[in-house]
């Protein structure tokens, strides 16, 4: 048994990217359903509810010589070009977003974009293609004040290495008028990076994320991993949108990640060696998505690596899949992820493919692992888990946590149970109180609260929000305007609790879809969501656009776990936000201590109608993050279980060292409203001295599984920033070669996409 990186076929890894990299890109040479002819892929995409100009429009102003071609490759049959220096084009509209769509090859060059008269992009129009690539999306921003704007471009006729004029054409522009909900006053105050206050908690709008936020998990200090599903985002990589990227979460700008199949809906979790897996999704939607633009790329047994990577400059970084030889043993869409006590991924339920609302024919009632394990005489195959059964319909995205023994927690649809994944037994818990489901489409949140030395790490777990719909009716029968649940539900998961039951306790607002974040002071932070409906689109009565959902709640609120009952909420000095945060929404602490809130699209496609495809990055602050914070200057980059470590810590003027709290922190992989591994377990403190304090790390596996984590230190209710840390060995979960050649020797890559239904069934969800 070996440690694992990408266990059986490490050494491929790198011969495999190049290979991939010195290829011709598929995508600009797919063939159409039903035809034989390779033809050149164009990004150029007008989403409902925007509009698109051509270059002949008289709208458009131009400056200098330009010339008229005319083809019916070109939008609109036109495109004007120029190669004079300075010639400029211009156009004024009214909107929150705008793209600039032309040609690239070698002849292309530089131009300057300005917007109401300030510059604010240099674009390189050049590709080493002798033939132009067409309809390519050259520049776009989608975080203008919903106002009047111009937008102006202007050739610089050069690029380095260039012996003659360049060239810039336009072939259209596409305007995004932005969000009706909002109102043009709150949008002109908060948009473009205005801060909101209010007794000490801030909230502004910085960054725009290039790709859809469906999935969402902090790598490294300065980068965030946002994963999306197939469809017509701005970002593009090697002449197409891409559906996955990292984000700078200090400087806001975004790299897009080369990704093989559609991760539509997938599930992720980092390993014990650091190594981040993405896994599952669905076949691109043909006929939907445009299947033929994009390749028929079938995401439901993919295993997606990216491996640890802590550049800042993240060129190196990549995602790498290879179904021949990297593949689930099953086909799972909207399943979850976690790490277990060994390091291991536990991959939980998901359906079979695409649709909506689960059932017996798709419903897919295992668990696997990742690696994959020879458990219970399965080598390697899933291993039956009846509680999904048990579940239907509403189980999808099932919610689990690891506990301290080593056990897993699970929540789906109305009932929990803990899973001893060892000895494969279920032992069932009361069910949640008053009719309540928490599970997918009738998304609910939960978090397992912050574990302590001081109670013998007694696990508790909270469950917040979600629907009472009966999930046995048709979606002709459901509605948008159906209330969510307040209802948030609390059990201690040891004997004592278990037979006390749930108790409950209600948040302030009724909430489907709602995010839970850990905060390292120990407090919950819930954000998003809508107030009535359930998750998913086009399959409720009163749809809102697509949306299953409506009435966005725009307060936050915070969870206070060691109050009162009766206490534990408050809005108190939360700034609310302008952008509803419904279906496909997410949120993640950051290692500066802020929250980081993206997402929302409860469309197919990209989609500019109302709860359209938003691309704004908001960050809400709490106060501490304007305060005088402890800081922790010196951290060790590895902790085995047990261990004395020492930190240097910085502590604020009048604040003794020995009044501090160190939370270990994981982050966790958000999606869908499940904080998959979110964890905050408090360590000891051995000793205290000279700003120097001796702490011993997590006692076990099972209180903290081993992989990254972040360490902050809390005084006085002021969090530091935080330190990103590895917990245990650092050595990758060990691999059973045996299980794996028996996923290999009897399943096939793909094997299951003939049989993935009509697309009807995969565009509804």
């Amino acid at each position: 048994m070996q440690p694992i990186t990408i266990f059986l076929w490490a050494s491929l890894f790198l011969h495999s990217i190049t290979q991939a990299l010195c290829k011709e890109a598929a995508w600009n040479g797919h063939t159409t359903p039903g035809s034989t002819i390779p033809a050149p892929f164009t990004p150029y995409y007008v989403p409902p509810g925007a509009k698109s100009y051509d270059s002949t429009s008289p709208l458009i102003s131009y400056k200098g010589t330009w010339t008229d071609h005319y083809s019916t490759a070109y939008i609109g049959k036109s495109l004007r070009s120029t190669s004079e220096p300075n010639a400029e084009v211009s156009f004024s509209f009214t909107g929150t977003g705008i793209e600039w769509f032309g040609n690239t090859d070698k002849l292309h060059g530089l131009a300057i974009v300005l917007i109401d008269g300030k510059p604010v992009a240099e674009v390189d129009t050049y590709s080493d293609r002798v033939l132009p690539l067409k309809q390519q999306r050259l520049f776009w921003k989608f975080d203008l004040e919903l106002a009047p704007h111009i937008i102006k471009i202007v050739n610089t006729a050069k690029r380095p290495g260039a012996h003659r004029n360049t060239i810039i054409d336009l072939d259209a522009f596409i305007v995004t008028r932005g969000s009706p909900l909002i109102p043009r006053e709150l949008d002109r105050e908060y948009s473009a990076g205005f801060t909101k206050r209010n007794a000490g908690w801030t909230l502004n709008q910085q960054g725009t994320t290039g790709v859809h936020a469906m999935q969402l998990t902090i790598i490294s200090p300065k980068h965030a991993l946002i994963v999306d599903k197939v469809e017509h985002n701005p970002l593009t990589v090697d002449g197409h949108p891409a559906w996955a990227a990292l984000y700078n979460l200090e400087n806001n700008s975004v790299k897009p990640l080369r990704m093989k199949s559609n991760s539509f809906c997938a599930g992720g979790t980092f390993l014990g060696n650091g190594t981040l897996i993405n896994v599952g999704g669905n076949p691109v939607v043909e006929g939907y998505t445009s299947a033929a633009d994009f390749g028929d790329l079938d995401g439901l047994q993919s295993v997606r690596i990216f491996e640890p990577c802590e550049d800042d400059s993240v060129d190196s970084c990549e995602m790498y899949e290879n179904h021949d030889r990297i593949r689930m043993a099953s086909p799972r869409w909207y399943n979850t992820v976690i790490r277990i006590m060994d390091g291991s991924a536990m991959i939980i339920g998901g359906a079979k493919k695409g649709g909506w609302m689960n059932n017996a024919t798709v419903n897919n009632p295992t668990i696997e692992y990742y690696p994959p394990k020879n458990i219970h005489g399965s080598n390697g195959t899933p291993v039956n888990l009846p509680f999904l059964t048990k579940t239907l319909s509403s189980n999808l995205f099932p919610i689990a946590f690891s506990l301290p023994d080593g056990k897993v927690f699970m929540a789906a649809n109305q009932d929990a149970m803990i899973y001893d994944w060892e000895t494969n037994t279920e032992r069932y818990l009361p069910q949640l109180p008053n009719n309540v489901r928490v599970t997918y489409p009738m998304t609910g949140t939960a978090l397992l609260l912050p574990l302590s030395p001081d109670n013998n790490y007694a696990p508790e777990i909270l469950v917040c929000g979600g629907s009472t719909i009966d999930d046995k009716i048709p979606g002709y029968k459901m509605s948008s305007q159906t209330p969510a649940s307040s209802q948030c539900s609390r059990m201690v998961l040891d004997d004592l609790g278990i037979n006390a039951g749930w108790q409950v306790e209600y948040m302030p607002h009724a909430r489907v879809m709602p995010d839970a974040v850990l905060l390292p002071t120990g407090q919950v932070l819930i954000v998003n969501g809508g107030a009535t409906g359930i998750s998913g689109y086009g399959n409720v009565v009163e749809q809102v656009g697509a949306s299953n959902a409506d009435n966005p709640v725009l307060m936050p609120i915070l969870y206070y776990p060691s109050g009162a009952v009766g206490t534990r909420f408050s809005s108190t000095g939360m700034p609310s936000s302008p952008i509803p945060r419904l279906y496909h929404s997410v949120a993640t602490l950051t290692p500066s201590g802020s929250v980081m809130i993206a997402g929302s699209n409860p469309n197919l496609d990209r989609s500019e109608v109302k709860y359209g495809t938003e691309y704004r990055v908001e960050w809400l602050n709490p106060p501490y993050m304007s305060q005088d914070r402890p800081e922790i200057t010196h951290a060790p980059q590895r902790i085995d279980f047990g261990e004395n470590f020492k930190l240097d810590v910085k502590m604020p003027n009048g604040v003794n060292s020995k009044d501090v709290r160190v939370s270990l922190m994981d982050l966790g992989y958000v999606t869908h409203a499940v904080h998959a591994n979110s964890r905050l377990v408090y360590l000891t403190i051995v000793s205290s001295t000279n700003n120097v304090l001796t702490v011993q790390g997590p006692p076990s596996g099972n209180i903290y599984p081993p992989g990254p984590g972040w360490i902050y230190i809390v005084s006085n209710g002021v969090a530091s920033q935080g330190k990103k840390v590895m917990i245990g060995s650092g050595k990758g979960p060990e691999v059973d070669q045996a299980a794996v050649q028996n996923i290999l020797l009897n399943t096939a890559p793909n094997q299951y996409e003939m049989s993935n239904g009509k697309p009807k069934e995969d565009g509804s969800e």
